[in-house]
């Protein structure tokens, strides 16, 4: 029995990693839906409450990343390449990160109104974000994983779609305002929405390294 496939027998045995993965990304679901809702809620109190909540999921991913790091220090055999458990966990990590940005700079720009393109791009992260909640647990076994990496596609689909919008909302946010300081903060969140759609891309890219080691 080769090395490889040793360690993709021993993958759906984990009961370590994945589960933790799973926290981690039903916690990146909440963050996506709740990133939606605030940029939809036109009460300003309500975008407070939004906003602290993001702030809260955020520190829960960051201790499950500490967490799938500690392990990963503790355990021996690991249910796929420990860089790649490793790069998993910090590629979902990253997601958080730029959620709770996109959602401390609306906060900190006193944004009331927030741009279709800001909302549409906000939706793709959650689509995203969805999708990676149901592929991630498909690593345990590698055997079909044609629906993973179709699931992979559409997830690069996604990116691809939030670049268009993003690349259209500068091009008409540099067009049309002209208050400067209106088009720096808007720049900003919509960059912000924009790159946390890449790092959704990220992960994608580390389950393709996986795929590619493991089956």
């Amino acid at each position: 029995m080769s090395l490889t496939t040793f360690f993709t027998f021993l993958t759906p045995k984990d009961r370590t990693f994945f589960p933790m993965f799973k926290e981690d990304t039903d916690n990146l679901v909440l963050m996506g839906n709740t990133l939606v809702e605030l940029l939809k809620e036109p009460n300003a109190k309500r975008r407070e409450q939004l906003t602290k909540e993001i702030d809260r999921l955020e520190n829960v991913g960051d201790d499950i990343t500490h967490a799938i790091y500690v392990a990963l220090e503790k355990t021996f055999i690991t249910p796929f390449d420990r860089e790649d458990v490793h790069g998993l966990a910090a590629s979902l990590d990253d997601i958080a990160d730029y959620i709770q940005g996109a959602a401390a700079r609306a906060r900190l720009y006193h944004i009331a109104k927030f741009p279709a393109a800001a909302v549409d791009i906000a939706q793709i992260l959650q689509e995203g974000i969805n999708e990676i909640a149901s592929a991630v647990p498909q690593l345990m076994n590698l055997k079909n994983h044609k629906k993973l990496n179709d699931q992979l596609v559409k997830i690069h689909s996604l990116e691809n779609a939030a670049d268009r919008i993003f690349n259209s909302a500068i091009e008409q946010l540099f067009l049309k305002q002209k208050n400067a300081i209106e088009v720096i903060k808007m720049k900003e969140l919509l960059a912000m929405l924009e790159t946390a759609t890449d790092r959704c891309e990220d992960v994608a890219n580390v389950m393709e390294s996986i795929i590619i080691k493991y089956s």
